[in-house]
């Protein structure tokens, strides 16, 4: 790639975020003479946080701020009334006001952590684009911006092709996402001066709709940039585990979980790993690329500590590390490990289900049967078996060689 002249796009260029853009060359432009440059990522609040596999997302709007840029963070509360096509096999299941209202602020509460939201030049903004969608007269929508989005276009967008080539419904609800959300990019554009749309892979179709309805309606070149969808080197798809997904925050993921699942990546992934989720120099990262064998855990460990540190702040990186070492190194009971309380004789099944160890009774028994669960160090094939209440008594579980949480009885 050309060496471009912006430092934000170099920074993503060189720690492995660039997938696609529309006109770099001219993004490169616009990021020298439009100062602060304006640039979004839309989140829809479907849940009352981010799982890791918005991180990467995260991150851009991080470089960007601290490359001088102006991240707007959208959040979806109009689209969220529809739901996204683009990635799904299915239609979501809506949701209602109240629990929209909930997630949006939950959500909020989040990215504060990671970029700094206020009045000044570079300060983040934070939108909620129900303002706009929810104004919208459907008889005014059908007559402005219908003749502008051709159905053609849509069907070659992968997250439509995808769906109608597997022979599964694609609700005219949803053909309408991609119409509100280029709608979002248009409006963005004459309210707030954004120049660019950030997002994943799978969002190119709906930001070229926003580009293209832009472009007609205003006149205005505006610009989409796209990072690749994350995956491990098996091809597993980031932030989704065999317990489900990793989230940024407590409670729905422990530090300690969170810390243990950045610690537990496969050498493969480690470096490009630092070079996405971390803000570690590049050299140094290129010095960590050299090492082999079991000195690669030195580079797992910084890169769990640095993601930890990140999310949920430097002493639960702390706790984390050290609660590990006293599972693995030393072989006694972290302090900070997940736990749950009996106050009476509980089935193992129930508690493998209330530590995230398993997502059903059928999965319990599963693990039971198969040997992979012990209580300190017992290994436990009994699929009915009880855990007594001995009221003072504290025990170690085991699931497989990573996962340890404390049973304690009260």
């Amino acid at each position: 790639m050309t060496k471009l002249k912006s430092e934000f796009l170099n920074i993503l260029e060189s720690r492995g975020f660039y997938y696609q853009c529309t006109d770099l060359a001219g993004l490169d432009l616009a990021f020298q003479t439009v100062k602060p440059l304006p640039a979004y990522i839309g989140f829809d609040v479907t849940a009352d946080c981010l799982h890791i596999g918005s991180l990467v997302q995260i991150m851009m709007l991080y470089w960007l701020q601290q490359t001088g840029g102006k991240p707007i963070v959208v959040l979806g509360g109009g689209t969220t009334k529809v739901g996204d096509p683009s990635g799904k096999d299915a239609s979501r299941k809506l949701l209602n006001q109240t629990t929209i209202d909930h997630n949006k602020q939950s959500i909020e509460q989040l990215l504060s952590q990671f970029i700094q939201f206020g009045n000044d030049a570079n300060d983040a903004m934070m939108i909620d684009n129900a303002q706009w969608l929810d104004e919208l007269n459907y008889i005014d929508v059908l007559r402005d911006v219908g003749p502008l989005i051709t159905i053609n276009r849509m069907l070659t967008f992968d997250s439509v092709k995808s769906r109608l080539t597997r022979e599964q419904p694609l609700t005219f609800l949803e053909f309408n996402y991609m119409i509100l959300q280029a709608y979002d990019f248009y409006e963005l554009n004459k309210r707030y001066n954004c120049h660019l749309q950030l997002g994943g892979a799978d969002q190119w179709g709906n930001i070229v709709s926003g580009i293209d309805l832009t472009r007609k309606k205003s006149q205005k070149t505006v610009y989409g940039y796209t990072v690749p969808l994350i995956t491990t080197s098996a091809g597993q798809k980031m932030g989704k585990t065999a317990n489900g997904a990793i989230w940024l925050k407590e409670p729905q993921t422990s530090s300690y979980d969170f810390w243990q699942f950045w610690r537990n990546t496969p050498d493969n992934d480690v470096i490009r790993f630092l070079k996405l989720f971390t803000t570690i120099p590049l050299d140094e990262i290129e010095r960590l690329a050299q090492l082999q064998g079991q000195d690669i855990n030195v580079a797992k460990i910084l890169l769990a500590n640095s993601v930890t540190a990140f999310c949920h702040g430097q002493s639960a990186a702390a706790d984390a590390e050290k609660t590990a070492n006293q599972t693995f190194s030393e072989g006694g009971m972290g302090q900070n490990l997940p736990s749950e309380t009996i106050l009476a004789d509980i089935a193992l099944t129930d508690v493998l289900i209330k530590l995230n160890f398993s997502t059903s009774k059928s999965s319990a028994r599963r693990l039971i049967i198969g040997g992979g669960v012990r209580i300190e160090s017992v290994k436990i094939q009994d699929e009915n078996h009880i855990i007594k209440h001995t009221p003072g008594s504290n025990y170690r579980l085991s699931v497989g060689k990573k996962r340890h949480a404390i049973i304690k009885s009260q």
